[in-house]
């Protein structure tokens, strides 16, 4: 079992730079939207959040997803937070392999076999390579080596190119280095969003003999090429079934009691072939053990599931009580997993 607690002096480094960092204003944006949805007074509102931020490890917008403004103080402490996964990343995550998840270029070679699918690497004169290997595909993935929420993912598709060495050159000049062939996702999760591949976010700590899978949510798209929230993506919870809690949601108020295009009732959400989920992120999780706290992005598909990428920074996923009607998180298992 690893160490119990944080070290003091990076917690309060992080609270310092928060402090400096805070904005005034979208704090009371945030207390003025508690207030409109849950008939609180604003003023006590953000007292609330400032305690919360200050003394509680509470970031503004954990405060605001997970509806702090209507829990108790034993329910809000049974939430993960930003701030505390913060510092489970600082701990366990060693400085001298982060560069491997920050870079999908590099990322892609060192889990090489768990992609599952086709790659390769823009350069300064491999036009015809990209041309043969984009009309090969159909249609390809572009990703920039560093970025994050989905930004620097394009797809193109090559019967759409019409001057190739134009289009190589857009790549490079882009910096869109890193192609990838498009994952072929399960039908299940087809049927809820056919236009995006749809993926699973799988929070996971290896402790150095077992993985321990902390919580996991589904991401679903809306046609674009990337589910993020940025391209109007929203997320639901999974319990360890694999099955969704409740509706979905995102972090701009939106919930979707079915997803939008397809009209797919996303409280029947199933996780397919789940056993292979779960070995399969141990299998992942060993590829580079001196980064224990991950969040995994995979998606499943019929053959099971396959790697699309790694986050040493995991983030926070978490219920939503005024959605689901659960007023309870996933910290007892981080705790129970982590030792804090």
């Amino acid at each position: 079992m690893p160490d119990q607690g944080f070290a003091l002096a990076p917690r309060l480094r992080y609270l310092v730079g928060r402090a400096r960092r805070i904005d005034v204003g979208s704090v009371f944006e945030r207390a003025r939207e508690a207030s409109r949805d849950h008939g609180k007074w604003t003023p006590l509102v953000v007292v609330d959040m400032l305690w919360q931020a200050g003394f509680r490890n509470v970031g503004f917008q954990d405060y605001i997803d997970y509806d702090f403004s209507i829990l108790n103080r034993a329910e809000r402490a049974t939430y993960m937070t930003h701030p505390v996964s913060n510092q489970i990343s600082q701990k366990y995550d060693h400085p001298d392999y982060r560069h491997i998840f920050q870079d999908k270029v590099e990322f892609d070679g060192v889990f090489s076999e768990h992609l599952h699918r086709d790659w390769m690497v823009v350069t300064a004169d491999n036009a015809d390579d990209v041309r043969a290997f984009a009309e090969r595909l159909g249609t390809i993935v572009t990703k920039e080596p560093v970025g994050q929420a989905g930004t620097g993912v394009h797809r193109y598709h090559a019967a759409e190119v019409e001057d190739w060495a134009q289009f190589h050159r857009g790549l490079w000049e882009r910096g869109e280095l890193l192609i990838e062939e498009v994952i072929a996702q399960h039908p299940d999760l087809a049927a809820v969003c056919p236009g995006t591949v749809n993926t699973t976010r799988v929070t996971a700590f290896f402790d150095g003999q077992r993985t321990h899978i902390l919580a996991m949510a589904q991401k679903f798209g809306r046609g674009a090429v990337s589910d993020q929230m940025t391209f109007g993506g929203f997320y639901t919870m999974l319990d360890e079934a694999g099955r969704a809690v409740g509706p979905g949601y995102d972090s701009h108020g939106h919930v979707h009691e079915t997803h939008p295009d397809s009209g797919f009732r996303i409280a029947d959400f199933q996780l397919p072939l789940m056993d292979d989920v779960r070995a399969f992120v141990d299998r992942v999780a060993r590829v580079v053990p001196q980064v224990q706290y991950v969040g995994w992005d995979i998606v499943v598909t019929a053959d099971g599931p396959v790697l699309v990428e790694g986050n040493w920074g995991a983030g926070v996923y978490e219920n939503k009580p005024s959605v689901t009607g659960i007023r309870t998180g996933h910290k007892p298992r981080y705790q129970a997993a982590i030792g804090f």
